[in-house]
């Protein structure tokens, strides 16, 4: 009888064990759950544009898929493509669906509902007809920067002035998080420039757009001179 004990004992122990969470200081906190609590609407008569497939495929790469709970770089309990489950480390009360790891396509489910903030923003913050490519690029800006952040840009001004030469160096911009250039941050613009003019192609910039730009924190946003 000993030895069954002892298994029983050593197994208890293990249960009893703190459980340790992932750290990924590579992985920022999406913009759009930085947001004050109170979820914005469409208008009356307005429905909400889907993405189409290119777009949230780029979201998803950028973000990665994490099946369990882990801590981003602010040391926020995260999962799946960027979820945020809570401003706070990870101790065991969040859900059990979370706790226990979620599948792909479950973490597709909720980034999809969690695009609908950066929808709602492009929805009623531009004023000029947009393609499939140009919707779907400024949704992943918005959920990654926040509604707030799109409102002030410089960019959402060059676009409902239609002035699109412009967008690529003010994507550009946004390149910064917590007072540091991001390589991720980086790359993730490039692919939204290439998206933003998916099959119609990159205008030459004009030379003023070419100028030298300061870059913007997306924790900060644009600091108008």
């Amino acid at each position: 009888m000993l030895l069954p004990l002892a298994l029983v004992f050593g197994i208890a122990g293990c249960a009893t064990q703190p459980q340790e969470w992932a750290e990924d200081e590579e992985k920022i906190t999406a913009g759009i759950f930085l947001e004050p609590d109170e979820r914005a609407v469409l208008p009356p008569g307005m429905e909400l544009r889907p993405i189409y497939d290119k777009g949230l495929d780029l979201t998803k790469f950028m973000e990665g898929f994490r099946s369990l709970p882990y801590h981003d770089v602010a040391h926020f309990c995260t999962i799946g493509y960027g979820h945020l489950i809570k401003q706070a480390r990870c101790n065991g009360s969040e859900p059990a669906e979370f706790r226990n790891g979620i599948s792909e396509p479950r973490g597709s489910e909720i980034l999809v509902n969690d695009m609908e903030q950066a929808q709602i923003a492009v929805l009623t913050k531009t004023k000029v007809p947009l393609s499939e490519g140009q919707y779907a690029a400024l949704c992943d800006f918005v959920y990654n920067v926040g509604t707030g952040n799109f409102a002030k840009s410089t960019l959402l001004s060059a676009v409902n002035k239609q002035q699109f030469d412009r967008v690529p160096a003010q994507f550009r911009r946004w390149s910064k998080a917590n007072g540091r250039v991001i390589k991720g941050l980086k790359i993730r613009n490039e692919k939204r420039i290439d998206l933003f003019f998916d099959g119609i192609g990159v205008p030459r910039a004009l030379p003023e757009a070419e100028a030298e730009l300061p870059e913007i924190d997306i924790r900060v946003g644009e600091i108008r001179q």
